[in-house]
């Protein structure tokens, strides 16, 4: 049973607990002597004021105690702790919380958990992980061997025409899904689609300042490029580079002042044509051929341009 009151003298041990706290201690960095605090029968831990600038509120707990029926105290320990006012480092957060959108640069690695319910096994459908799958470490040791050939299909090939050739020894799902270029070890689950949407809608959805002052929303605009699969309900990507969302992720109920139909500029008035009276004939005046020659026999020499 801890007893309250301290023993007596291991609380008038004040002089070997500050010479063990200045021992510990930065010269000079003990202060005053603030009380002693019984942590047991015959042990006592003394308080001192620390005058370490970084150490604001801290203390210098030197614990002393003392055997049963003896009368020397002996030191236990001396350690630096917070008091009730001390200025303290905020909690420490694991950096899975602490991380946000854009702290990612270059050559950064975000690794996933294995266990992330944003993701589900993908193409497999199987108990068993595929075999880049980060699963497959926790396999035995022959089954992972197993799983490590899996996507591997050997097939004997003899001379000879194709309807000759002996069927593979084995086709599965894997090499199906490899050629077919399906081969993803996890893809989004239910629960990852919904919280990605919710995401998006968040930032680009019909609840934002944009979006309620749009003349009209990302369903009827022409820079709308729809997503595939059953987010293309809900969402598509912006293609106009003049709107604050170009190459974001909106909702169709999202809407900026850069909608395709908001304001149609008209076209340029195109100059008119050429008129071209082609209705009027201008009458021409024929000489009256005289008889026995051409026009050009009776016609000087003057009018032909020589002398």
């Amino acid at each position: 049973m801890r007893s309250r009151t301290p023993d007596r003298l291991c609380a008038e041990a004040v002089d070997l607990a500050r010479a063990a706290a200045e021992e510990t201690a930065l010269p000079g960095m003990v202060g005053e002597h603030l009380e002693a605090v019984a942590d047991g029968d015959r042990v006592v831990t003394h308080l001192f004021a620390c005058k370490e600038p970084g150490y604001r509120g801290w203390r210098w707990a030197v614990t002393v105690a003392r055997a049963s029926r003896a009368k020397i105290v002996t030191l236990d320990e001396s350690v630096l702790l917070p008091g009730p006012d001390a200025v303290l480092a905020p909690e420490w957060v694991p950096w899975s919380e602490r991380l946000r959108p854009g702290d990612m640069g270059p050559g950064d690695l975000l690794p996933t958990d294995a266990e992330d319910l944003r993701l589900e096994p993908g193409y497999t459908g199987e108990d068993a992980p595929p075999p880049n799958s980060v699963l497959t470490a926790d396999l035995p040791a022959e089954t992972a061997e197993i799983a490590q050939i899996a996507d591997t299909e050997d097939a004997d090939v003899v001379p000879g025409s194709p309807a000759v050739q002996p069927a593979p020894a084995r086709g599965d799902l894997a090499s199906l899904a490899d050629e077919l270029g399906m081969r993803r070890a996890r893809v989004l689950s239910r629960y990852g689609l919904r919280e990605a949407a919710d995401r998006w809608d968040e930032s680009f959805g019909a609840h934002t300042a944009m979006a309620q002052a749009a003349p009209a929303s990302c369903a009827s605009c022409g820079f709308l490029t729809p997503l595939a699969g059953s987010l293309r309900q809900a969402f598509g990507v912006c293609a106009n580079e003049f709107s604050p969302a170009d190459g974001r992720v909106v909702s169709l109920s999202y809407g900026c002042g850069g909608h395709s139909e908001a304001a149609v500029m008209p076209a340029p008035p195109r100059p008119a044509a050429p008129v071209v009276d082609e209705t009027v004939i201008e009458p021409l005046t024929l000489r009256p051929e005289p008889t026995g020659g051409s026009v050009e026999d009776t016609t000087p020499m003057e009018e032909l341009g020589h002398s």
